[in-house]
């Protein structure tokens, strides 16, 4: 039976660029097959204007429509060098999985439904590649009474789920978010454990000039602040019981800002190697509360990549394998495309994707709104 081929685009809050893949996925059962994977930066321009609309500031609708515009044309770009290089036509994708960039996340909030906003304009994605679009993920799940977040345990369940043993996986991106795959077909588990790299990423710009610390160089030429390190981890999100998401609306610069301004100066590799210290102990801290059986931890995302980081978990998990999700034949820079790859597939043949034991809604619902070619 042939295979379909679906597109996955991604761009996270560290707002590093765009992650596409091509992917092809059997007519049944699970798995997938990754063909192509393509990325593309943000330009300068536009990431500090979606930076920017993390807050509210003057003409946003009108601003944030532009920058949904624009984001949706790197897409087009990603999904043009992906069918180059497979050499495929776009009639032989059945949809793309478009993300969008988060700039607002406040699910139950104010009026016991709140919002979550990803930017972008699907149906120019649509007009710009001739292929069918899938976007708006978080919302259904908002309306059943959900967080919304994160959409991604249940592709990790189809991909790194073991019968036989329970796994972790842990996506570092710029909200870290912890996925606890039980054995067996126990309903998996999954949740944000707090900043991933996108705190590390804003401070190292800001003091060294660079987009990330390369390898966690930086931050290991740092001294960790304890007290500071304690008053980082005292933030009431750290104590909630999943459900629970999070982002740039409570960890950014300010936050952070606003914490240094209690502590006194600090050399700023200091706060850098406390700030590792901080994504690490938290992520470390969720799977020991939340995934004591698992003994296999696979690491994805940018956070992947952080010598400094993986270290870190290694230590604080003695017992558990902690490995990239490479390992299980994913890169780490490709799973959360895939996702949205996968999850456009689930829309497309109507299957549910959400996971109540996950995101708390009242059921499982069909994710994400199809926007024609």
């Amino acid at each position: 039976m042939q295979a379909a081929c679906y597109i996955g685009l991604m761009s996270g809050t560290s707002l590093d660029g765009v992650d596409g893949v091509l992917a092809e996925f059997p007519q049944e059962g699970s798995g997938a097959r990754v063909l192509r994977h393509a990325t593309a930066p943000l330009p300068a321009d536009l990431r500090a204007e979606l930076l920017a609309l993390n807050h509210s500031g003057t003409d946003e609708l009108h601003r944030a429509a532009l920058a949904g515009n624009a984001l949706s044309r790197v897409y087009a770009a990603v999904v043009a060098d992906l069918l180059a290089a497979s050499g495929r036509p776009a009639s032989a994708v059945q949809a793309i999985g478009a993300h969008g960039q988060t700039v607002r996340h406040r699910p139950l909030e104010f009026d016991g439904t709140g919002y979550t906003l990803q930017l972008q304009n699907p149906a120019l994605l649509a007009e710009l590649t001739g292929i069918d679009v899938v976007a708006d993920f978080r919302s259904r799940d908002l309306a059943a009474g959900g967080q919304g977040a994160p959409l991604v345990p249940a592709f990790h369940q189809d991909w790194f789920g073991r019968a036989q043993a329970a796994v972790a996986v842990l996506n570092i991106g710029g909200i870290a978010n912890l996925s606890v795959l039980a054995a067996c077909g126990a309903a998996p588990i999954g949740f944000d454990c707090g900043p991933g790299n996108a705190l590390l990423d804003s401070w190292c710009r800001q003091h060294t000039g660079q987009p990330f610390d390369a390898d966690g160089a930086w931050g290991d030429t740092g001294q960790v602040l304890p007290a500071l390190l304690e008053a980082l981890r005292s933030e009431p999100f750290f104590a909630r019981t999943p459900p629970r998401s999070t982002g740039r609306d409570l960890f950014n610069a300010e936050w952070l800002s606003a914490h240094l301004a209690r502590h006194g100066a600090a050399r700023a590799e200091d706060v850098q190697a406390t700030l590792t210290a901080l994504t690490v102990q938290t992520c470390a801290e969720a799977l020991l509360r939340h995934g004591e059986a698992c003994r296999q931890l696979f690491v994805c995302g940018g956070g992947a990549l952080n010598g400094a980081l993986m270290r870190g978990l290694a230590a604080a998990l003695p017992g558990v394998r902690v490995q990239s999700s490479a390992q299980a034949g994913l890169p780490p820079l490709q799973v959360e495309a895939t996702a949205f790859a996968w999850l456009a597939r689930q829309a497309m043949e109507r299957r549910t994707a959400s996971l109540p034991s996950v995101t708390g809604a009242r059921g499982a619902r069909i994710l994400g709104a199809v926007y024609p070619a």
